[in-house]
């Protein structure tokens, strides 16, 4: 009796040991095999609870069932404290490697970049077309000034335009993240490269602020085809200033012409009195006219030691620099009119 009795028990044990391997074993597979077959984007909203991940990943094809949903959260309790939010499954994940990327809150992060010399408007194009951003708040007025001053305000600028205030490059923003956080960003980012190399700069310069050394970066980004012109076209426009001489630029006509401008100047454009226009005004124009580079701001405070007053687009991205009128008008003929 005693002997079928321990039979029966060994019997019994083994059974549950073999279970309990079968059941580690499906266990280990329903977390283990692949289960993202291409990558993709996953959204785990605001409110969710483990217990509601099982069936979204049924539902969007990334699990067959939840048979073992619960014992997965019995045996990985670990991995059952997900954050809501959009994440990237690489190709081949596993339930584990899903688990886990939701347990760490690395959201996937979108990109826009903006260019060197681009414009505000330029800006709000980017921003509208932007994936999963939420775009600039509209003021009750409704208008593009209203919204850029109000903007300002948030930011508690000085400063009557956001031109040439924001600093080009690429931003990385995760889904619901407002575009006024990038503009902050960009904000702070140029307020502090202008602050370093302003006080960094050469002695003698024609500016009395930094944001007159802004302005000045902003014109030479437009004119710039090349890097390395920048510091001479920088002396042209800083000898020009020394002497009392207009600058005579196009960029700052173009940008006073605002949506007038169809990709010509004309002669009666280079006359007409727009507080950019270069050709009839002394000085530096109100504002910057895009939004400068780094390089470029480099430029404006460390012109090239030159006694250049003119330069020449030669058609390959090169300038061609002059010292005289003369000088000037000759390369204007061979660059520009061929002659």
């Amino acid at each position: 009796m005693i002997k079928k009795l321990a039979f029966i028990l060994l019997f019994l044990c083994v059974i549950a040991v073999a279970g309990f391997m079968w059941a580690q074993q499906q266990v280990n597979y329903y977390l283990h095999s692949p289960r993202v077959t291409e990558t993709q984007l996953f959204t785990l909203q605001d409110g969710s609870y483990f217990s509601h991940l099982g069936p979204q990943l049924v539902e969007q094809g990334l699990l067959d069932n939840t048979t073992w949903w619960k014992v997965v959260s019995k045996l990985k309790p670990e991995l059952t404290k997900i954050k809501s939010g959009t994440y990237q499954l690489p190709q081949g994940a596993s339930l584990a490697d899903i688990l886990i990327i939701l347990n760490s809150g690395r959201e996937y992060e979108y990109k826009i970049t903006f260019v060197e010399g681009s414009t505000y408007k330029d800006w709000l194009a980017v921003f509208t077309s932007a994936e999963n951003l939420m775009p600039l708040d509209m003021p009750e007025q409704g208008t593009l000034d209203a919204q850029e001053k109000e903007i300002l305000a948030k930011l508690d600028s000085p400063y009557q335009k956001l031109e040439g205030l924001l600093f080009p490059e690429t931003y990385h923003y995760t889904v619901g993240m407002s575009s006024f956080s990038i503009v902050k960003k960009a904000y702070l980012h140029q307020q502090a490269i202008l602050n370093k190399l302003w006080a960094e700069r050469d002695k003698n310069l024609p500016y009395k602020t930094p944001y007159e050394a802004l302005i000045m970066a902003s014109i030479i980004e437009k004119e710039s085809g090349l890097a390395n012109d920048r510091d001479k076209i920088s002396s042209v426009f800083v000898n020009r200033l020394r002497i009392g001489m207009r600058l005579q630029t196009d960029p700052t006509v173009i940008y006073g012409m605002g949506e007038r401008y169809n990709g010509r100047i004309r002669s009666k454009d280079l006359r007409e009195n727009t507080p950019y226009n270069t050709y009839t005004i002394n000085g530096l124009p109100p504002t910057p006219i895009a939004m400068p580079s780094e390089e470029a701001l480099y430029a404006a405070l460390h012109p090239a030691q030159t006694k250049y007053l003119y330069f020449v687009s030669k058609g390959d991205g090169t300038s061609y620099f002059s010292k005289s009128l003369k000088e000037h008008n000759n390369a204007v003929n061979k660059y520009i009119r061929g002659k």
